[in-house]
């Protein structure tokens, strides 16, 4: 039986030996990303001219690609699972190919046949003491690889890590072995967001609670998100992508494990793509744990985990929630890469939530990227029926299960204000909306989600915010749902029907003169289950107000809230005094008021308590409403 070093040295090969067994025709899989094995790449482009019809493939890689190159044509052609910088114009150009699929399913064709690899190119650690390598900080598509390629090549490299999970590859396994010892590729940082893609991740980290299991690309925005995560604790990392914004967490102790039901303690990723610093951070380190796409993808593992967070990106979404992510027009730019998979299982898991998130524009703000229909061209990456959230600078918009109309109305909300009326046009004359003019002032008039909360009531958590457009259905369903005393309360007359008018006007108030706050159900599209609200006498600089809290909620503070919550607003809108209007029977808010030490004055001609509460002394406004 051979030792290891005697093992090793009957291997040992140059690169050009190494590359000598590639035959035309065959199929050659190269290393992923920053494990992309340079020196056996530039080997095999000197091999080309004894090679015809090689067809090369990989995911996105950091090193070159010369095989793309005008010149080797007839020689290689490059067939992307995912299209990255370096073999983007010869996609474009029709020189290389593109597959779409999804990461989870790559292993798969592989596999079985459908997309053999003949021969596989890595990088990979140096071999221990029992002659074992590690395939360090890329596993993804690589272990289908090496399971079935005819010729298997690999480039030993001490600099790479050596990592725990599925990674170990036996020098016995291999065929051929080049010894470098060279830097690896890194992938450079993004520097500091810029201003937008901190909006975006204040608005995504909003829906990110302790205990969340994190998926995370990279980019501006997902390093935004993360940043905004640093008072959160027992978070959890199951994702395909591990990178330095993600390391800042773990090192922090935001991120345990512990709540996690899949690889309990342990940070699960498919590969690795960053600095020096987060090579070092997984290298010999068994809270890191890397595994192939076809199991780290799979949406049937994902959801195991619970509160499952998946956070990814967009190039377009047109108004009724389809997803492009892989494509300018008919230009193919990326790939479909693992957005469905994890989109999907964020969406089965319990308390998961999947999010597309995305500027509200491009090219220096001249184009929306929330549009009427994708370009011509385009293709659906994530379909409109497995869209949930979907956030801009300018909010969140939650989709799943909501009509065309609420989708419309919910993505305009959150799109650039220059570009909301003409998106209005569209779909006023598709007749995607009903006309009510209140509804198009709404959705241009700027949202004040700074409102918008987190709250706990007696032992649950609710969200209050101010009511949108999209919250028609939820209004009137909340109407039906009350006892007849309760609205007759709230209206002072016997009212059996709350219509589409009424509604759609009781919903879309323009935040200044018109405010409304609503209660609603922790869970994505959770009733709602209180309303308060004011309407304003611009000559008298005074609101009315009135709250109604559903009969199954009351006695939790939810009403003692609101009016607080309408009196904060009013004050800050400079609106002098509210005034509200409270029926007899309505025993709840009388108490309520006298409990703030609010005055109840008994007025015999409207037959009701009226209160009214100072709120900003000053002159009494005349004909004017500026600053309201």
């Amino acid at each position: 039986m051979k030792s290891i070093e005697e093992l090793l040295k009957s291997r040992l090969v140059t690169a050009e030996e190494a590359v000598a067994g590639v035959r035309s025709g065959d199929r050659v899989l190269v290393g992923s990303g920053c494990a992309e094995p340079p020196l056996l790449v530039e080997a095999l482009k000197r091999a080309a001219p004894r090679l015809n019809d090689v067809e090369i493939v990989h995911l996105l890689t950091l090193g070159g690609a010369p095989y793309v190159e005008p010149e080797f044509a007839g020689h290689f052609r490059h067939n992307a699972f995912f299209i990255g910088a370096n073999v983007r114009k010869a996609v474009s150009d029709g020189r290389a190919d593109y597959t779409p699929v999804f990461l989870s399913e790559i292993p798969a064709l592989i596999r079985s046949g459908q997309r053999r690899v003949d021969v596989a190119l890595l990088t990979l650690s140096a071999p221990d003491r029992h002659g074992y390598c590690s395939m360090g900080i890329h596993v993804d598509i690589q272990r289908a690889a090496l399971e079935t390629a005819r010729v298997r090549i690999a480039e030993i490299n001490p600099r790479m890590p050596r990592t725990f999970g599925d990674t170990t590859v036996h020098l016995s396994e291999l065929d051929h072995v080049v010894q470098v010892d060279r830097p690896l590729f890194y992938l450079e940082g993004h520097g500091e967001p810029d201003d937008v893609s901190i909006q975006i991740g204040g608005q995504v980290a909003r829906l990110i609670g302790h205990g969340a299991c994190l998926q995370m690309g990279i980019g501006a925005i997902p390093d935004a998100v993360l940043r905004f995560l640093r008072d959160k604790h027992d978070l959890g990392v199951h994702t395909e992508m591990f990178s330095d914004g993600l390391l800042h967490l773990l090192e922090n102790g935001n991120v345990t494990n512990r709540k996690k039901a899949v690889h309990r303690g342990k940070t699960i990723t498919s590969f690795a793509m960053g600095s020096e610093a987060l090579y070092r951070y997984v290298d010999d380190n068994p809270s890191v744990a890397f595994y192939a796409s076809d199991y780290v993808n799979d949406p049937r593992v994902i959801c195991r985990n619970d509160n499952v967070v998946a956070v990814n990106s967009a190039l377009q979404v047109d108004l009724s929630g389809q997803i492009c992510a892989d494509s300018l027009g008919y230009r193919f730019y990326s790939g479909i890469g693992g957005q469905v998979d994890f989109i999907r299982g964020a969406a089965m898991s319990k308390g998961g939530k999947p999010i597309i998130a995305l500027p509200s524009t491009a090219k220096d703000g001249t184009v929306s990227r929330i549009v009427p229909h994708l370009d011509e061209g385009a293709g659906v990456v994530t379909s409109r029926g497995d869209v949930h959230y979907v956030a801009t600078e300018y909010g969140v918009a939650y989709l799943h299960g909501k009509t065309i109309r609420e989708r419309a109305l919910a993505l305009i909300g959150i799109a650039h204000p220059d570009f909301r009326q003409g998106l209005l046009d569209v779909v006023k004359k598709r007749h995607y909306v009903y006309e009510d003019e209140q509804i198009f002032r709404q959705a241009i008039d700027p949202y004040p989600a700074a409102w918008a909360k987190e709250q706990d009531f007696g032992d649950a958590r609710f969200r209050t915010r101010p009511l949108k457009a999209t919250d028609e259905r939820r209004l009137q369903e909340l109407f039906y749902s009350h006892l007849p005393e309760t609205v007759y309360a709230r209206y002072f007359h016997v009212k059996t029907a709350l219509g589409h008018r009424e509604a759609a006007e009781l919903c879309c108030v323009d935040y200044t003169q018109r405010m409304a706050f609503g209660v609603f159900e922790f869970a994505p599209g959770g009733r709602l289950v209180a309303v308060g609200r004011y309407d304003l006498d611009p000559r008298a600089g005074e609101a009315e107000t009135a709250v109604v809290v559903h009969e199954s909620f009351r006695r939790r503070g939810i009403a003692r809230f609101l009016t607080l919550e309408l009196e904060a607003y009013a004050r800050s809108k400079g609106v002098r005094a509210l005034v509200s209007m409270i029926h007899s029977d309505n025993v709840g808010m009388v108490s309520l008021h006298r409990e703030l030490g609010h005055e109840l004055r008994w007025s015999d001609e409207d037959g009701c308590y009226v209160v009214r509460r100072e709120l900003n002394r000053g002159p009494r406004p005349e004909n004017s409403t500026q600053d309201l």
